[in-house]
């Protein structure tokens, strides 16, 4: 087999950028697209058209598409809320599954996909882009040959203003808008966690122990925001929400790793992931481009000037650590989503279906950082106590071998 069919399920501004970077993959067909809204569905067949002058089935139940016996993978880019069932229904019709990120609504919920998947054995990739991005891979190549020593610290953070897209949630149809109105949890942790999740080798011989959130006062930035003339929808002026601007969550791993995450979306602020790996001989920073190894580190009264002069010397270090695969990407293929790091793992992804290939981010994976989301709840439910992160592998992370989710040089 040389090409794969695939069906898309949701058609919005984030499934139509995933179009793009699929069509790019030669090895990728698009056999169906599916969306609730007919507009979203012409603009899905449009895209297809330009790329491959094949149109795709329309479906506008999204069931329907999963059991085409066209279909061989289905990808899931809509709501948050039918991320979870939509794979499961898929796994149980025996079609892959490449699913796109988010928060679980329910610790059940992780533990209901971990179960359809080990009931079917249909292979399942979380979609977590950030982890195929450039900086966090030569940083995972730098943790590999040792030169950051024994890992004890990573911080993460989506530093991201969404202030304008989660207020215009009725009038774009986003369905960000809901899940501030009615959740307090920190609802999007896979891009800062994903990443450090790999470097720890969690679920492959680490785990996740516990964590604890805490948020600041519900709403606080949202409801000044909807009052303001920026906010393209007047009828939300007197709405209240339920989510924090920002939460702030400790994670503890079996190893005695300590990690941090935030989320940061309702506020004034500039975008940032804040990627930080933290070890006994170094350290990098992925928003400053930057790599400190311990011999580097001059004495206290010149450590300022010399951290102006460390910005962006990460590139120094991509002859000799950086994975081929970005070592040989085009300037059209950067171009494509979020910097080209959306066209690899679509190459990964394919490349692993199509040479029956382990999928580098799997049901585990995708279960246990999606779960971050409802124990994050709970944990701030109850004062910011640390609960329990589950193992979701049932007792297998011990003998797992380690895996990343691309070849690093040797």
């Amino acid at each position: 087999m040389s090409e794969i069919s695939v069906g898309v399920i949701g058609l919005g501004q984030r499934g139509l950028a995933l179009l793009e970077s699929m069509m790019a993959c030669p090895e990728c067909q698009i056999v169906a697209v599916s969306d609730l809204y007919e507009d979203r569905r012409q603009k899905g067949v449009d895209a297809v058209m330009k790329h491959r002058n094949k149109a795709p089935k329309i479906y506008a139940d999204w069931k329907e598409l999963i059991y085409d016996p066209q279909v061989q993978a289905v990808v899931i880019s809509c709501d948050w809320e039918m991320h979870i069932p939509m794979a499961i229904e898929a796994m149980h019709a025996h079609k892959i599954v490449a699913s796109e990120v988010a928060g679980a609504y329910s610790v059940e919920d992780s533990w209901k996909l971990v179960d359809a998947y080990e009931e079917t054995k249909t292979p399942i990739m979380l979609l977590e882009n950030c982890c195929f991005d450039e900086f966090e891979l030569l940083t995972t190549s730098l943790v590999r040959h040792g030169l950051l020593g024994d890992i004890l610290y990573a911080h993460g953070c989506y530093g991201h203003d969404l202030r304008n897209e989660i207020t215009g949630g009725n009038v774009n149809r986003h369905y960000r808008l809901r899940n501030y109105e009615h959740r307090n949890a920190e609802n999007y942790p896979t891009h800062e966690l994903g990443p450090i999740a790999k470097i720890l080798n969690i679920n492959r011989g680490n785990r996740f122990l516990r964590l604890a959130s805490n948020g600041t006062r519900p709403g606080v930035g949202l409801e000044a925001y909807t009052k303001d003339k920026r906010c393209i929808d007047p009828t939300l002026t007197h709405q209240s929400f339920a989510q924090s601007d920002i939460v702030s969550t400790t994670l503890i791993t079996e190893q005695q790793q300590v990690v941090t995450i935030r989320l940061d979306t309702s506020l004034p602020r500039f975008y940032a992931r804040e990627f930080t790996i933290r070890g006994t001989k170094g350290l990098a920073q992925g928003d400053q481009n930057l790599v400190c190894l311990d011999g580097d580190i001059p004495e206290i009264y010149e450590t300022n000037k010399f951290y102006a002069k460390m910005l962006n010397n990460a590139d120094a270090y991509k002859e000799k650590y950086e994975c081929d695969i970005w070592k040989n990407i085009t300037p059209a293929q950067r171009e494509l989503g979020h910097g080209g790091m959306d066209y690899i793992e679509f190459r990964v992804f394919f490349d692993c279906i199509l040479n029956h290939k382990p999928l580098p981010i799997d049901v585990y994976d995708m279960a246990t950082w999606m779960a971050v989301t409802p124990l994050s709840t709970l944990s701030m439910e109850r004062g910011g106590e640390p609960v329990e992160v589950p193992d979701f592998t049932r007792g297998k992370y011990r003998e797992r071998e380690a895996q990343d989710v691309v070849a690093l040089p040797k």
